[in-house]
């Protein structure tokens, strides 16, 4: 009889063990991450588009026929190449003294660029003994490296403004040869003879966009043609007010989606002091900044209006402990993630530093090495059964 119940009793035994057996829940299959020590970027990314540094519409000095123009959208041209003729047409009393105010406008113009060259020279000058200064200080530990990096960028921008002004000395001292050459054209024109008026190019370049080729009679200062320098191209991005509050010159910026397969090396010159507004693809109003970067080599392949993505760098470091953005979730008022420990998920808050779109910062609360779930659901509670897929 003993025997008999002790049968039972075992029996029993195995069925309730099968039952629990089957309807215990199975662990949760998820998707596991490693925490991570490595290198970190906060960027800002924008589309951005390129434009000649030194940009210059040429217009006609005098009112006159304008003879057919030979050369074509993107020709190179070379300095003080013939670019268009123009026979001028006799003038008034009224249009003699606009026209010698034109030359004295021109002369003065020339004059404040002239100035802007040596105000450029003795700005670089200075900033060229500041960074020898600062070198010797940092040689021997008495300044932190910023201070030798923001002096670096000072004599980067002074290079920069120098470059800009001689350009626009050699503008106006070109605006000056074509108003006297206009002077010149409109005097042969009341002597009796046929004086064409010859528009040259102020620079070497190419010719970027021509208004209109057709041989036609044209008002004082229409514009002819737009010429710009291939070879120093500089990147507009229009970034949100909102975003480039946090821009300085000096930030590098990294170039991409422009065609070619390399990422090319750029740095914030100038952020511009005014936004203007832009809607949007989705019809909303926005509030956009210019940012203007200078690349540190421009491809072969690169002219004037060509598209492409910028990341500008924020703030960067070599070593940080790191986690993917996607393993975070917000708890209370707190960032968590779940931690695989002995085959469960712990939930442990952490605190966060910088972070970008893909990675953050971990200050507090976790160690290189742990484990921590990706794309947590509602479904994973803490302490639940897991298995890393």
């Amino acid at each position: 009889m003993n025997w008999k119940r002790m049968g039972f009793v075992v029996a029993a035994a195995a069925l309730v063990t099968a039952v629990v057996f089957v309807l215990w829940p199975a662990p949760m299959a998820v998707d596991g991450v490693g925490v991570q020590t490595g290198p970190l970027q906060v960027t800002v990314d924008d589309l951005g588009e390129t434009r000649s540094h030194d940009r210059f519409v040429l217009s006609a000095p005098v009112a006159g026929r304008l003879e057919r123009i030979a050369l074509h959208d993107g020709d190179a041209v070379q300095d003080q190449q013939l670019l268009a003729r123009i026979a001028p047409l006799p003038l008034s009393e009224r249009e003699r003294h606009e026209l010698t105010a034109r030359v004295a406008s021109a002369q003065a113009i020339q004059r404040e660029a002239e100035q802007g060259v040596r105000q450029g020279a003795d700005e670089l000058s200075q900033a060229l003994r500041e960074v020898q200064r600062m070198r010797d200080l940092a040689r021997d530990g008495f300044i932190a490296p910023q201070g030798l990096e923001q002096v670096t960028q000072k004599e980067m921008r002074a290079t920069s403004a120098l470059e800009a002004a001689r350009f626009r000395a050699r503008a106006a001292a070109a605006n000056v040869r074509l108003a006297q050459a206009a002077t010149d054209a409109i005097r042969a024109a009341q002597s009796g003879v046929q004086g064409w008026l010859e528009v040259r190019a102020p620079m070497a370049g190419r010719v970027l966009r021509i208004n209109d080729p057709s041989e036609r009679v044209v008002a004082m200062g229409t514009p002819l043609m737009s010429l710009g320098d291939v070879r120093h191209l500089e990147v507009v991005i229009e970034l949100l007010s909102t975003e480039a509050v946090k821009v300085a010159p000096g930030m590098p910026v990294l170039i991409e989606g422009w065609g070619g397969p390399q990422v090319l090396q750029a740095k914030v010159r100038q952020v511009e002091g005014h936004a203007f507004t832009k809607v949007s693809a989705l019809g909303i109003e926005e509030k956009r900044v210019n940012v203007i970067a200078d690349l540190a080599e421009v491809p072969a392949a690169l002219g004037d209006g060509f598209r492409l993505t910028a990341r500008i760098v924020l703030w960067q470091a070599d070593q940080v402990l790191k986690v993917p953005t996607s393993a975070l979730y917000r708890c209370v008022q707190a960032w968590c993630v779940f931690v695989v420990e002995g085959g469960r998920a712990r939930q442990r808050p952490i605190t966060l530093g910088h972070r970008n779109l893909m990675e953050a910062e971990v200050t507090e609360g976790l160690r290189a090495g742990e484990q921590v779930v990706r794309y947590p659901g509602h479904a994973l509670q803490d302490g639940a059964r897991v298995r890393l897929r």
